[in-house]
């Protein structure tokens, strides 16, 4: 399964960015879909993950608000609208995916994903 990110960008504080992460095949209905980000001199870190079937979606904290993960299974993409951006928000954004069906305690560990994206970047100026 190969995933393919993309819609980073610049953008001045306040503003919004969507990014889209396009799946090449279909998988198990238990497959996880995340967004990671790393930002500069920092470790890859959980931004916002689901089921790719569907139910709970969880948020870091940090975006809680902010960001909305959503999917589109026609298109076998999902989406992270990301509003009212900060400069912390900056970073390489990355979306990942696995065959396991992660939960609340396991869906933040990069560990458990076995399918990355090549990374899109995001900056947010002031």
């Amino acid at each position: 399964v190969q995933l393919q990110a993309s819609g980073g960008g610049l953008v001045q504080t306040g503003g919004s960015l969507r990014l889209s992460c396009a799946r090449s095949e279909r998988t198990s209905s238990s497959y996880t879909i995340a967004w990671f980000r790393q930002a500069p001199g920092k470790e890859r870190s959980f931004v916002a993950g689901t089921r790719w079937s569907g139910g709970t979606i969880y948020y870091t904290d940090s975006v809680k608000g902010r960001f909305t993960l959503s999917r589109d299974n026609a298109k076998n993409t999902v989406y992270l609208q990301m509003n009212n951006l900060k400069s912390e928000d900056t970073g390489v954004y990355y979306c990942a995916g696995t065959t396991r069906g992660l939960i609340l305690t396991t869906i933040r560990s990069e560990t458990q994903y076995n399918y990355w994206g090549q990374g899109t970047q995001v900056t947010v100026s002031s």
